[in-house]
């Protein structure tokens, strides 16, 4: 085989992993580059001696280290990256505005956990023995560590 058709091989792999870096994940192009890598190692190793192919297996290494450097810092890639953030919080502060003894009702249905209005603040709370129902009355029961548990008013 001709350092051509070995150098040929080695970049139709190094492009081919670029490919699945990019655009097309699930392995299969990136499992053919590897092996398109190794069998074109191996035929310099074979046809031009073990000097030749450790230049060889130590430029494929280089350059595909180089190439996957490359694809995750390129433009390419920041464009496909998610760019919001998520601006929602916990009970922060429940302590603070919902005490033990307060009221509410159940927005969604408690299974056991989900959202309520309590002291006229959207809460996520926990149903302590069962599940609660959509716009029920609902009473809290405790608070511990942001977490508030209620229990059905009766």
């Amino acid at each position: 085989m001709s350092i051509i058709s070995i150098i040929l091989l080695l970049l139709i792999g190094i492009f081919l992993l670029m490919l699945e870096i990019l655009f097309v994940p699930g392995m299969v192009l990136g499992f053919i580059s590897v092996i398109l890598m190794i069998i074109g190692i191996i035929f310099s190793f074979r046809n031009y001696g073990t000097g030749t192919g450790f230049i060889v297996l130590v430029a494929t290494g280089a350059a595909t280290a180089a190439a996957v450097y490359w694809a995750f810092n390129s433009a390419i890639w920041k464009k496909m990256q998610v760019q919001s953030s998520m601006d929602g919080k916990a009970n922060i502060h429940a302590e603070d505005v919902v005490k033990i003894g307060d009221s509410g009702k159940s927005i969604s249905r408690l299974n056991p956990m989900g959202k309520a209005f309590i002291n006229n603040i959207q809460v996520e709370v926990q149903a302590t023995n069962g599940f609660i129902d959509q716009d029920k009355e609902i009473k809290v029961e405790k608070i511990q560590h942001n977490k508030i548990f209620v229990v059905l008013s009766e």
